[in-house]
């Protein structure tokens, strides 16, 4: 579950307020609730959240130290540019970005993290292939078709 803790360097920022979720602090939105933890990676933590204004539940994707490498400071980038742009049924829709007030020189130095706030999804294919629930060919040619429909619109888009 998330819990709710002080800010980090203990100033409230307006707007904000602050959660624990995996050992990780979220500084997210107070339009947004985070439930509960629902994913961890190589980019960061991901927590389950209601947007209190529009009541949607949405997944927000907390990518730490952002900036530290390169590399994944351009992926972060590209996903960015690219997600704002499309809207399909086969991609997952970016619904907000949110930096965090509290950054060391924020106002004009900078900051370390940023939170993707993605529509909310049942389940990811991860999971699915990693079920012990065998699955027929008919939904394995179903994702598929689901991935290629996604992927064509991606190209069509350039």
């Amino acid at each position: 579950m998330a819990t709710p803790v002080e800010p980090p360097n203990g100033v409230w920022a307006p707007g904000k307020h602050y959660y624990r979720i995996w050992q990780t602090v979220f500084e997210v939105d107070t339009k947004y609730i985070p439930i509960k933890p629902i994913g961890k990676g190589a980019y960061g933590v991901v927590c389950s959240s209601v947007n209190r204004e529009t009541n949607e539940r949405v997944a927000i994707k907390k990518i730490c130290d952002v900036f530290g490498n390169r590399v994944d400071a351009l992926r972060t980038l590209r996903e960015l540019q690219l997600l704002r742009h499309v809207r399909h049924e086969n991609v997952i829709a970016l619904k907000d970005v949110m930096m965090p007030a509290t950054a060391p020189g924020f106002g004009g130095g900078g900051f370390k993290d940023v939170y993707l706030v993605y529509e909310l999804m049942d389940t990811d294919l991860h999971h699915i292939i990693k079920s012990s629930q065998p699955l027929s060919n008919d939904h394995s040619k179903y994702f598929l078709f689901q991935l290629l429909r996604g992927l064509k619109y991606l190209h069509s888009a350039n």
